[in-house]
């Protein structure tokens, strides 16, 4: 099945199994399309939109999206070797059993997404938005979260080591749920642990 044009909109399609291997995209908007076990290596998008799709056990390694919209999608078991996301919006999107490390994220939001039990380490993943993301389980080791956005990020068992937290927006977070050792984090977080955990803290 050949690629939909620049600019055209794609509603309830089946593209299983596509070979799209290095294709350009622009301005494209697929809504309730499925990509199961589709062959998307080297995909190039620019400014399309993915709503409410199914990518399952999608192969995506080496693709680049640039402003591209992820809604509400499903990632399961997909392959996202070292993926570029720039400028993106993934909000909604779940991503259960899927490989998604090395990738490169800069300036994208993956508020509300489920990362339950990914593999995120060593990422840079600083200025990126998680706001009400599913982290439980995640493995975020060595990871630099400077300055990014994690308010009612969900991080039971998250697993933090070496991780770099300074800067990063923790509100409402549970601070019981998680272990940080060998975390660095910064003052507010200190004051935020320490009131978690029952301490009086004096201004």
């Amino acid at each position: 099945m050949r690629p939909p044009e620049d600019g055209a909109q794609v509603e309830g399609e089946d593209f299983a199994r596509v070979d799209w291997w290095g294709v350009e995209l622009s301005g494209v908007t697929f809504t309730r399309c499925r990509f199961d076990d589709a062959g998307l290596e080297e995909l190039v998008t620019r400014r399309c939109v993915f709503e409410e799709c199914v990518l399952t056990g999608v192969r995506m390694g080496g693709a680049r999206h640039h402003g591209t919209a992820f809604l509400s999608c499903r990632f399961d078991r997909a392959k996202l070797f070292d993926v570029v996301w720039d400028g993106c919006k993934l909000t909604g999107s779940q991503f259960p059993g899927a490989d998604v490390r090395p990738m490169t994220t800069t300036g994208s939001d993956w508020s509300y997404t489920s990362l339950r039990a990914a593999d995120l380490s060593g990422l840079d993943l600083s200025g990126q938005r998680f706001r009400e993301a599913d982290l439980t389980d995640a493995d975020l080791r060595e990871c630099d979260l400077t300055g990014a956005d994690l308010d009612r990020a969900r991080l039971q068992s998250t697993k933090l080591r070496g991780a770099d937290l300074r800067g990063a927006s923790m509100d409402e977070v549970n601070w019981r749920g998680f272990e940080l050792t060998g975390a660095r984090i910064d003052l507010v977080h200190a004051v935020q642990f320490a009131r978690a955990h029952g301490a009086l803290v004096s201004d």
